[in-house]
């Protein structure tokens, strides 16, 4: 007999796992989670999310510090160590886990701290710290277990000078050059944060150009001002080996070139954290990366047990995996639910990015017509003011109905700035329009009147190629 019978057994904290048990636990269902930390988050708060963009935010402070004359003759901010830093960074997450451990006790959500492993497709398994084993029986169970860095077998993960973007928050010394192999989003937020701190840095891409998906305007503008902070972008590269002694690391790619660096940060991959939850018992199977494959009610092979976040892989944003384990508990309850399969994107270089929606290369190839409303940040007085005047707001709109076909943002506050567009662009029907930011009053200055900057500039070149 089971120790704990629950409606659903959510196994994970992070924000899906956070997500599915809320929506649950609000609808009268009884919800249990499996946490195999003793703090609650998952790797988006303790590993990921909160402690990257916190460190961010602090090379961010620092970065606008040193270019103050004013500030900087207070004192001299470039000594600061790498540790120093990810100190300041990392005094968020406490307060976080604080947070969120109030809503699994307001909503009277039983948390058990182990590691779970299926017994069979309702039943699991929880190893507490103490070497007991508790048993788990569920009518529905939601895994929610989130991803992890892929290590090649080949490359010694264990030497002290060998990182992933976990064990980098454990980084005791400040390097004075870093090679980055993986240029994705974590590659590319790293190389700025440390470029950021003087760190010179080797950003080795696989691929022929920065993050494809985005817009190739915005890809060219992260190129750009990443080579001008000092970050050696080398694309269409594979490392052959890696060497790595008390003093460094070498770099043997397959081009011939070797590098040689303070330390290697491996940013080239995840892996869906699966393979410690005996599935077999379950009769499910993960692919090649430890991911499952669901439905579009977010249900594995086997109807009881669903899967969010990470582990399903795309699109792998704390924002998405938050709205799947909600939809899940919609599911569950029998409600008809949105598959979560448009979201903002958010990338936190320096500076960041934002987009929602169709590129040009996209509408290009579909033979849409479309047309580009552009406002450059450097000429708005907001940003004048704060000093952070680099960067672009991108409206992309159909050229007979103008209709927003896509928003992408380059510059400070990218990831907030893209959520005033995403509201018209959910509009239903004709109220989807660009001509709404042409008419709208925006408080001046602001970031936000960006839009009507922009989507008058569009605005006026539909008009040039409508007049005779």
């Amino acid at each position: 007999m089971a120790d704990h019978h629950y409606d659903v057994l959510v196994i994970g904290s992070g924000p899906s796992g956070e997500g599915a048990a809320m929506a649950a636990a609000k609808n009268d269902l009884r919800v249990g989670i499996v946490e195999k930390r003793t703090w609650v988050g998952g790797n988006c708060m303790h590993k990921g999310t909160i402690p990257s963009k916190s460190l961010r935010h602090v090379v961010r402070q620092l970065i606008r510090f040193n270019n103050s004359d004013m500030f900087h003759q207070l004192g001299d901010t470039r000594s600061l160590t790498f540790p120093d830093v990810l100190r300041e960074a990392n005094r968020v997450i406490p307060k976080q886990v604080d947070v969120h451990t109030s809503f699994y006790i307001k909503n009277r959500v039983k948390l058990h701290t182990g590691n779970a492993q299926f017994k069979d497709a309702n039943t699991v398994e929880v190893l507490l710290p103490d070497r007991q084993v508790e048993t788990i029986s569920a009518k529905h169970i939601v895994i929610a277990t989130g991803s992890r860095p892929y290590q090649p077998t080949d490359i010694d993960f264990s030497h002290s000078r060998i990182y992933d973007s976990d064990s980098l928050l454990e980084m005791s010394h400040t390097p004075r050059n870093i090679i980055i192999y993986g240029a994705g989003v974590i590659g590319c937020e790293y190389a700025s944060i440390f470029a950021g701190l003087g760190v010179k840095v080797d950003l080795i891409n696989t691929r022929d150009r920065l993050l494809s998906f985005l817009d190739d305007e915005i890809s060219d503008a992260l190129s750009y001002h990443l080579r001008e902070g000092g970050v050696m972008v080398r694309h269409l590269e594979e490392y052959d080996s890696v060497v790595a002694d008390e003093r460094s690391v070498t770099m043997h790619l397959k081009s011939g070139k070797r590098l040689k660096a303070d330390a290697l940060l491996w940013s080239n991959g995840r892996t869906g954290n699966t393979d410690r939850l005996h599935l077999d018992n379950a009769g499910l199977e993960p692919d090649h990366r430890g991911q499952l494959s669901v439905n579009n009610q977010y249900q594995t092979a086997v109807p009881t047990i669903f899967a969010a976040g990470d582990v399903i892989g795309w699109p792998s944003l704390a924002s998405a995996s938050y709205d799947q384990g909600r939809a899940i508990a919609g599911a569950i309850l029998g409600r008809e639910i949105e598959f979560i399969d448009e979201v903002p994107t958010g990338i936190y270089t320096l500076p960041e990015i934002s987009s929602l929606g169709k590129t040009e290369r996209e509408l290009t190839d579909a033979k849409v017509p479309y047309e580009v409303g552009r406002a450059f940040f450097k000429k708005t007085a907001r940003a004048q003011i704060s000093g952070e005047d680099v960067g672009m707001l991108k409206i992309l709109f159909h050229i007979d109905t103008f209709e927003i076909l896509g928003i992408h943002c380059f510059g400070a506050e990218a990831a907030e700035i893209i959520h005033i567009g995403q509201a018209i662009m959910k509009q239903p029907g004709d109220a989807n329009n660009i001509n709404y930011f042409a008419r709208t009053t925006f408080n001046y200055p602001t970031m936000a009147e960006a839009y009507r900057v922009a989507a008058l500039a569009g605005l006026n070149r539909v008009k040039r190629f409508n007049t005779p």
